[in-house]
């Protein structure tokens, strides 16, 4: 038996007539969901594009109370843009780094390489044109704080992990009351970027570590953690986890995931942990 969770505020009298013909059941309204338990196997990929909402699938016996900490990715996820790439429209080459990125992100490219080739072309960029990125152009992704505001009601730990660069993670976590942050440090000399990182680059391992550290430091077992991101080197963190999300992800990274949102914000992850409660 499945729990199918229809990530919609409303459903109309068409759609349940829909959902109804392919599940052999109405799905009933929850808070701001649907749900319904049926042992059908269905072609989600048929429904979702019917529905045009987002449509999870949980094992019935599947428990969102066992959850202590949720584990996001930042660039792309937590909020809407790859600071990387604004940072380098700053000096006007951002198609240039852009380019890079997606290819990194889809999985082409070695991570660590990619952003070793990227914040070299950052040399001599004024640190003050980070704040400026931070001011102007950052933004959270829809839902983000409604899942923060819930995650900190049901104690459920937030560590923000990133490929990026601390001087937006450590804002973020003072600004959003963020538990733990892990992300690469640029190097500075003389006010300006030299187009380098200090110390080891957080990639794809880095990110997995800290998801098995913080378990530990938490006294949890890794299935008690979700793990939430969009890009290749989220997929190591993923594999740890007891439920892994893709938010807005790239294909590859949507075909290795328990949860995929492509049409809702970050608070649908809510539905999931409220849905499989009940």
């Amino acid at each position: 038996m499945n729990k199918y969770i229809f990530h919609k505020d409303i459903l109309s009298d068409d759609e349940q007539s829909f959902i109804k013909a392919s599940f052999k059941a109405l799905a009933e309204k929850e808070d701001s969901f649907y749900c319904l338990k049926t042992s059908k196997l269905i072609d989600l990929s048929a429904v979702r594009e019917q529905l045009q909402c987002d449509v999870s699938v949980l094992k019935n016996s599947f428990d969102g109370q066992q959850f202590r900490l949720l584990v996001t990715d930042m660039d792309s996820t937590l909020i809407s843009i790859e600071c990387i790439d604004e940072i380098a429209d700053m000096l006007g080459i951002k198609p240039e780094v852009s380019r890079i990125t997606e290819a990194a992100m889809r999985g082409e490219l070695n991570f660590e390489e990619s952003l070793t080739q990227r914040v070299a072309l950052l040399k001599g960029l004024p640190v003050g044109e980070l704040q400026r990125v931070y001011d102007e152009r950052l933004r959270l992704n829809p839902g983000a704080e409604k899942l923060i505001d819930y995650l900190k009601q049901k104690g459920i730990k937030l560590a923000l992990v990133s490929g990026g660069f601390t001087f937006f993670t450590d804002k973020l976590k003072q600004r959003l009351g963020i538990d733990y942050t892990l992300a690469n440090t640029l190097d500075v000399e003389g006010g300006c970027l030299t187009g380098r990182v200090e110390g080891d680059i957080v990639g794809a391992q880095a990110k997995a570590d800290l998801l098995i550290e913080l378990s530990k430091t938490l006294e949890i077992e890794t299935q008690q953690v979700i793990a939430m991101g969009d890009g290749a080197n989220d997929l190591r963190m993923m594999d740890c986890a007891g439920l892994s999300v893709a938010y807005h992800a790239k294909p590859t990274v949507q075909a290795q995931t328990d949860i995929q949102i492509n049409h809702r914000g970050l608070d649908a992850v809510i539905d999931v942990l409220k849905a499989s409660s009940k």
